[in-house]
This record gives structure tokens, C-alpha cells and sequence, in this order.
């Protein structure tokens, strides 16, 4: 990893840094977006409310993944 890692992602010796959060639990591409986006909003710039926009927008994309996926016909895996 690099040694680049900003302070409004937590910074690299914080416990609570958003890419060991994300990867300590095991979130996924939108998620772990959402928790980037809550973490650096208004910290990276002077405006919350597009890092707060951005997040809504992943929390928009892994409810549709979610609808998609539950939508899906599962294969019976049962012999």
C-alpha cells in the first residue's frame, strides 16, 4: 500500500483509516465507497454535501445490486 494515504481518509496510523475499516469488514465495491465518502465529507473539500451526494448515490447502486441479485432465479443446489 502506498504511503500516500490523506488524513481525511483517516491517515494511515489511524486504527479507523477507511480502507482498513472497509477491508475489516468486508464491504464491497458500493459500500466501501459509502464509508469513504461519510469519512472524508468535508474534510477533502469545503463542501459536505457532495461527498454525502456521492455516498447516497452508492448506497443507490447496492440497493439496485441487491434487488437485482434477490430478483435472480437461484440454481437449487440440492441432489
Amino acid at each position: 500500500m502506498s504511503d500516500n494515504r490523506p488524513e481525511y481518509y483517516g491517515g494511515k496510523d489511524n486504527q479507523y483509516e477507511a480502507v482498513k475499516v472497509i477491508n475489516a469488514w468486508g464491504l464491497g465495491f458500493e459500500l466501501g465507497n459509502v464509508l469513504k465518502y461519510i469519512k472524508r465529507a468535508g474534510k477533502k473539500s469545503e463542501d459536505p454535501i457532495a461527498d454525502l451526494q456521492k455516498a447516497a448515490t452508492y448506497i443507490d447502486m447496492e440497493i439496485r445490486r441487491l434487488k437485482q441479485e434477490l430478483s435472480e432465479p437461484h440454481e437449487d443446489c440440492s441432489l
